[in-house]
């Protein structure tokens, strides 16, 4: 059993289709008054009906005043570290704090090379982020940033502005060699959805992550652990993912937490979104947050 003794929060992911644009507002701003503490966006600009991420996020920044905007998770490869780090800060200093970077390698390297991207090769990829990562922290933090690596050339950015607070640096991955960066590199580790990384392949996963970081002289216990849900609350005949009542939700998510060792969870809704998040935040959130406090007193 594995609990970090992080806090537990929770999102929601909005979906970036330019057709769903009304709805993904209306579903922003009722979960900014829920009290949920993330809006999670997927970043696949080579998707024609996806609206380009950081406009999205940005526009609806505007539209809500308290939640915080999660890249779940931005391309690094298409988004090169110091332009995504200024952007990061810029709408954290306008929105006060509001950001959180989450970021990946990408989805594939036909992908990145669809739109003009280099092809790179597992191995290059993998130091593409580590050096992206690496950069991205002393940019955030507003300094001049040197770096002459295998992937990256940076010949003296003066970075800005400072974010009124850090913008944590959150690594999706999932095979060995990038959850060795995140262990060693970002605040957190973003799981893929549930249906791609099922919870008893987590426990190896976090293994992986903690021995990084211990190596490199940092507390695994740290490290944030975010887990991509996708599922439905309620009866439901089949579906995606986790499908069940509100006490299934609760009692899997609490297991997952105080078991698996994840802190945060990004509800994905297969349908209905405006009631399924009205029931994520109102019955399932508060329920997991008893059954963790709970816990935490008795172990």
């Amino acid at each position: 059993m594995t609990d970090y003794q992080q806090p537990i929060t929770f999102g929601v992911s909005l979906d970036p289709s330019g057709e769903k644009l009304p709805e993904t507002r209306q579903l922003a701003r009722a979960a900014d008054a829920s009290g949920l503490a993330y809006l999670a966006v997927q970043d696949h600009a080579y998707q024609p009906g996806h609206l380009d991420t950081w406009t999205l996020i940005s526009h609806l920044a505007a539209e809500t005043d308290r939640i915080s905007f999660l890249t779940d998770v931005a391309d690094l490869q298409l988004r090169p570290p110091t332009m995504l780090a200024k952007a990061g800060a810029s709408l954290s200093v306008l929105t006060g704090g509001r950001i959180v970077l989450g970021v990946g390698s990408g989805p594939s390297s036909d992908a990145v090379a669809a739109m003009g991207g280099p092809r790179r090769s597992g191995a290059e990829t993998i130091t593409y982020t580590a050096e992206g990562l690496q950069i991205m922290r002393r940019a955030l933090a507003g300094e001049t940033v040197r770096h002459l690596g295998e992937q990256h050339t940076v010949e003296g950015y003066r970075a800005g502005p400072v974010p009124p607070q850090p913008v944590p640096l959150w690594l999706g991955g999932q095979r060995p060699r990038m959850l060795t960066v995140a262990g060693r590199y970002a605040d957190g580790w973003i799981s893929p959805l549930n249906i791609y990384v099922p919870p008893a392949e987590v426990p190896a996963r976090q293994q992986i992550i903690d021995e990084a970081a211990r190596a490199a002289g940092r507390d695994p216990a740290r490290i944030r652990r975010v887990y991509n849900v996708i599922g439905a609350i309620g009866p439901r005949a089949g579906g995606t993912g986790l499908v069940g009542d509100v006490q299934l939700w609760v009692d899997t998510l609490t297991r997952w937490a105080v078991d698996l060792g994840f802190d945060t969870f990004v509800f994905w809704p297969i349908a209905s979104p405006p009631a399924q998040l009205r029931v994520f935040a109102e019955q399932v959130v508060p329920g997991v947050l008893e059954q963790v406090r709970e816990i935490r007193e008795q172990r």
